[in-house]
């Protein structure tokens, strides 16, 4: 299928890829299906974009939340992740939406609110954590440009 992106022009989406949120997205219950755009010479590092199928000027910024936090580990009862489910840690790809503002500097994650993707059902859902520990705005400008820095020296 060909939809014509606000960020990456007309692009072409083979069926296989589209990942389906059978309750949308948090704000956006109506949007339910997606793909996953991104460069794969950038790496695990990189910033994803979750591209909306249904709405094709929306495309949301994501990543994975252990590049910026080892210890992102947060505990999910099994009846949130019902719709997304048979889960395991082989077929689940954990993401977290990005918020990048004018001033890069002040560039955060949502630990709070992470995204579950079964990869084999390609089924996802967004999930409201309960726990306290993890903020809606982690800090990751110096984590990644400190992670940067390293990648030069080395």
């Amino acid at each position: 299928m060909k939809i014509t992106t606000r960020i990456f022009g007309e692009v072409d989406i083979d069926d296989a890829r589209i990942i389906t949120f059978p309750k949308g997205i948090i704000g956006f219950p109506e949007m339910q299906k997606f793909a996953m755009m991104y460069d794969q010479e950038q790496g695990l590092g990189a910033i994803h974009w979750l591209q909306s199928i249904d709405e094709p000027a929306f495309a949301m910024p994501v990543m994975d939340p252990l590049y910026v936090k080892d210890d992102y580990n947060p505990q999910v009862d099994d009846d949130v992740l019902e719709d997304i489910k048979p889960i395991n840690s082989e077929t689940t790809l954990v993401l977290v939406t990005v918020t990048v503002p004018h001033e890069l500097e002040k560039m955060t994650v949502n630990l709070k609110g992470p995204i579950a993707i079964n990869t084999e059902t390609k089924k996802a859902a967004q999930i409201i954590l309960d726990e306290d520990e993890y903020p809606v705005k982690f800090p990751i400008y110096e984590i990644l440009k400190a992670q940067k820095d390293a990648k030069k020296d080395a």
